[in-house]
């Protein structure tokens, strides 16, 4: 489907870690936080474990957040799906969902993430800057936040607690 008719993420599928599409319309009615993340970053250790905090007290509130490994900073996710997999859920003990390894920017961006950044551009324009950048999804699909990199997924809760109660 054409970025442009899009008018929410639940029009996109994608691809699991195992190579299978899923439907985000799967995620109808929950909040969401999709972030890019990298194995081999400086930012995560603290990343993953401030997510694993946060989806383990929101997920039975209707809260989801979903990962899509990205190789395009400096390298830092060169695993494969099965050894980016392996890292994630032994090392990082992360239980929510992982993608397919995507690129989040240039012409082979990922259709999701094109539109991800058509909705909420980043303060020095659209392109994602690092690994663990996050979007903020509401209930109903629509992106109402983009936070940098560096901000701590912790900082992110009050937002998330606000939209799981709207």
């Amino acid at each position: 489907m054409a970025e442009q008719s899009s008018n929410s993420i639940y029009d996109f599928t994608v691809k699991d870690i195992r190579g299978n599409d899923v439907s985000l319309n799967d995620y109808s009615g929950k909040v969401i936080l999709i972030v890019n993340v990298a194995s081999q970053c400086g930012l995560t250790q603290t990343n993953y474990k401030e997510l694993n905090v946060l989806y383990d007290k929101y997920k039975n509130q209707g809260f989801e957040i979903l990962a899509f490994p990205c190789n395009q900073f400096a390298g830092q996710e060169p695993g494969n799906n099965e050894e980016i997999q392996e890292v994630v859920c032994t090392r990082f003990k992360a239980e929510f969902p992982i993608f397919d390894k995507v690129e989040v920017n240039g012409k082979n961006a990922a259709p999701l993430y094109k539109f991800l950044k058509e909705q909420k551009g980043g303060i020095f324009g659209d392109g994602i800057k690092w690994n663990f950048t996050k979007f903020l999804v509401n209930k109903e699909g629509k992106v109402v936040e983009r936070y940098a990199p560096t901000t701590s997924p912790l900082k992110i809760e009050k937002d998330i607690e606000k939209l799981l109660q709207s």
